[in-house]
């Protein structure tokens, strides 16, 4: 185990260093890397120069920017359309939560109002008053609700798409604003299909027609049509809603991506997937930058450690949400005992040891794992901190109680 360590200096090191790096990010695909390509090249040009100090200032800045940078995301649309619903749904949150968007048959925002993500910090969702209720053109709409400060808008509607709306889509593409529309209630739609016309009711081309109501309307006004995703906030994982996660995902600045995708709620097993890669990412870079300027000799585990751990795992659980208020929650909105959902998951019980020395053999398995999972990570004479595979342990043990819990959830 201690020969996967070297002792040679940092100057000797440095090819490895690049090289090892640069094998990392050429797995990832484009549209996945939570940093941009130009830092990527910046941080292998320090290295490949041996300039260690320069590697470890770029990455740390880089991650900064991806922790602080704010994701500002507009909602907007005609009374009852189902803003407040979609946005409720996009935080994770209830509408009889405290801090839920208030859901209601008529207008209820007048001014644009601004929901926290619970556990993104970073990130704003804003609820914009619709258009059709105010007394402002499309232009001066914008500029009122502060249309610069958004990453992008999201125009949703229920039924049919007003001349308010044409002309606030054609507003915010004039001012090179990314805009999407979101076609909600559609499982409404379906159901009252179903019990009018049981006999030939035909679930996909219902869908289809309701989007080619929308690309005609966009036509007829000499428009064209963007991309258009019908959806259920109430049923997240059915319909367009994993497809407009995607496609939010690649269009907002590669900064911004990683706290986007944590942002997410588990409704699909691939949505969980991509969660975990984009953290170990963000493992990966905090473990390289920490590692590039110390050696860390294979030790027992200290108490500090242990507590550092343990808020560590705290955080994963809640990112992935499997902290004990998460469970509270799936559990009434699923009707699943919390009882029988603490019994399925283990990431809870990951730090649970009597003594010092069982975590240090617990540490030594995980680099024994990663080490061979990863071809001899450490044989290149790159550094990780000891701590950095317990991390990826945390996380492959939240990625799991996600999917058991999701699992669980969707057979009732």
């Amino acid at each position: 185990m201690g020969q996967l360590f070297s002792d040679t200096s940092k100057d000797e090191d440095s090819g490895d260093l690049e090289t090892s790096f640069i094998a990392y990010f050429k797995k990832i695909k484009t549209e996945n890397k939570i940093i941009p390509q130009e830092t990527i090249r910046l941080i292998e040009l320090h290295l490949k120069k041996g300039n260690i100090q320069g590697a470890h200032s770029v990455i740390s800045d880089a991650l900064k920017n991806v922790d602080k940078v704010p994701i500002n995301i507009a909602v907007t649309g005609e009374s009852g359309a189902g803003k407040s619903s979609f946005i409720n749904a996009l935080r994770g949150v209830g509408h009889e939560e405290e801090d839920a968007a208030e859901v209601g048959v008529t207008e209820t925002t007048k001014e644009r109002t601004p929901y926290k993500h619970p556990k993104i910090k970073n990130m704003t969702l804003w609820d914009l008053p619709g258009i059709g209720t105010t007394k402002f053109p499309p232009k001066d709409y914008l500029e009122k609700v502060e249309f610069q400060e958004y990453d992008l808008f999201i125009i949703v509607s229920a039924t049919r798409f007003t001349k308010h709306e044409l002309e606030l889509a054609k507003a915010i593409r004039f001012m090179k604003k990314n805009y999407y529309l979101v076609r909600t209630k559609v499982d409404i739609d379906l159901d009252n299909e179903k019990k009018s016309k049981p006999r030939t009711f035909d679930r996909e081309k219902i869908l289809q027609k309701i989007k080619s109501y929308y690309v005609n309307t966009f036509n007829q006004n000499n428009m064209e049509a963007p991309e258009i995703f019908l959806i259920s906030s109430s049923h997240l994982s059915d319909y367009d809603f994993p497809v407009l996660m995607d496609t939010l995902i690649k269009d907002l600045p590669v900064q911004k991506r990683h706290n986007f995708m944590l942002s997410l709620p588990n409704i699909t097993e691939a949505a969980i997937d991509r969660k975990q890669k984009s953290m170990q990412q963000n493992i990966w870079l905090e473990a390289f930058k920490g590692g590039i300027l110390a050696t860390v000799p294979v030790v027992g585990i200290i108490r500090d450690d242990v507590e550092k751990l343990k808020e560590k795992l705290n955080h994963y659980r809640d990112l992935f949400g499997v902290d004990d208020e998460s469970l509270e929650f799936m559990a009434k909105a699923s009707q699943v005992p919390v009882e029988r959902l603490k019994e399925i998951i283990k990431s809870p019980y990951l730090l649970d040891t009597k003594n010092e020395e069982t975590l240090g053999e617990m540490f030594l398995k995980c680099l024994e794992k990663f080490a061979s999972a990863n071809g001899g990570l450490l044989a290149t004479g790159l550094y990780f901190r000891k701590t950095f595979y317990m991390h990826l342990l945390f996380l492959d043990t939240v990625t799991d109680d996600a999917k058991v819990l999701l699992r669980e959830t969707l057979k009732n």
